[in-house]
């Protein structure tokens, strides 16, 4: 079992096993991000992935879940990606699940047919950073993609039976656009239909590119408050029809027809960097979740200390 430089998981993959099938990530300009800045993306070669394979089959009993790495492999082709899954399948019988980082633009690049075979073959969940549901936001961070293709993403995986669990980072509009980030967020995460949300709070490393930024002034970072604020503003906009009504001015979507959760979505803000913890199903926990950000409006006592914030 090889690995090239610092390699990162989702928080739910923490006892996972780790296989780099790719190295670095495909896209490498989100602003906020420094990740994968010191390493040069490439397609690790299938006999290395195999070998490491059956070296962990060798030093683990047990495997219960397999995660992908790197940043996005889901990027490679359907043709490379399916010996790897069938691999797994052969070595590791008892594993429950594999999972996979992706960006929004590898998903749009497969055919139904192919999502649905990579299923077939053992997919399980597929890991999306979407950061934010404002197009404003996206086009500023380097994101890569717009709201409308994060939306088609998630929808045409959840409608072959992969499921998603997309990441949204509060604070990520800074100051001058915490609204429009908040409530453009809000009502995707109503619309697209994920199996899981996982929303973190923005904490920057000096070697991402917007820290100059932030030095400079012309990105102001939230403060702890704010972000208790913005986030109170998103689960609102949760509600299509109340944030249709009440903040139409910042909304992008078109909400003609639109179905408020298509399906119920985990929701889950609960990580490290954030100042307030929340575990609750959308729509059904939603009144819940806003009470505890109330309460935390009230007393900011209740906001985790900054020492003991990261990533």
């Amino acid at each position: 079992m090889r690995y090239e430089g610092d390699i990162y998981r989702p928080p739910s993959e923490a006892y996972s096993y780790l296989l780099q099938v790719t190295i670095g990530c495909s896209h490498n300009k989100c602003s906020f991000c420094s990740m994968f800045k010191e390493k040069q993306f490439r397609v690790r070669k299938i006999e290395d992935v195999m070998e490491d394979l059956e070296a962990a089959r060798r030093y683990y009993s047990r495997v219960g879940r397999i995660f992908l790495c790197d940043g996005d492999a889901l990027c490679l082709k359907t043709e490379k990606l399916i010996p790897i899954l069938d691999k797994i399948k052969e070595l590791f019988p008892e594993c429950e699940r594999v999972g996979i980082y992706a960006r929004s633009s590898d998903v749009l690049r497969k055919t139904d047919d192919e999502l649905k075979e990579l299923v077939a073959h053992g997919l399980g969940i597929v890991y999306i950073g979407a950061e934010s549901g404002s197009d404003k936001v996206l086009k500023m961070i380097n994101k890569g993609v717009t709201r409308e293709e994060i939306k088609e993403s998630v929808r045409r995986c959840e409608e072959v039976g992969l499921p998603t669990s997309v990441t949204f980072i509060s604070g990520m509009g800074g100051e001058a656009m915490w609204k429009e980030h908040a409530v453009e967020t809000g009502t995707l995460i109503a619309e697209m239909g994920a199996s899981y949300v996982g929303l973190l709070t923005l904490m920057v490393s000096p070697k991402a590119p917007i820290f100059e930024q932030i030095q400079s002034g012309e990105f102001e970072v939230l403060s702890g408050e704010e972000v208790v604020a913005e986030t109170h503003l998103l689960l609102e906009c949760t509600d299509l029809e109340m944030a249709k009504s009440s903040y139409g001015e910042y909304c992008v979507s078109n909400f003609d027809g639109a179905v408020s959760f298509p399906r119920p979505c985990v929701f889950r803000s609960n990580h490290a960097s954030n100042y307030v913890s929340l575990r609750g199903d959308l729509p059904k926990d939603r009144d819940y979740m806003l009470g505890l950000l109330e309460r935390a409006m009230e007393n900011i006592g209740l906001l985790k200390d900054e020492r003991f914030r990261m990533l």
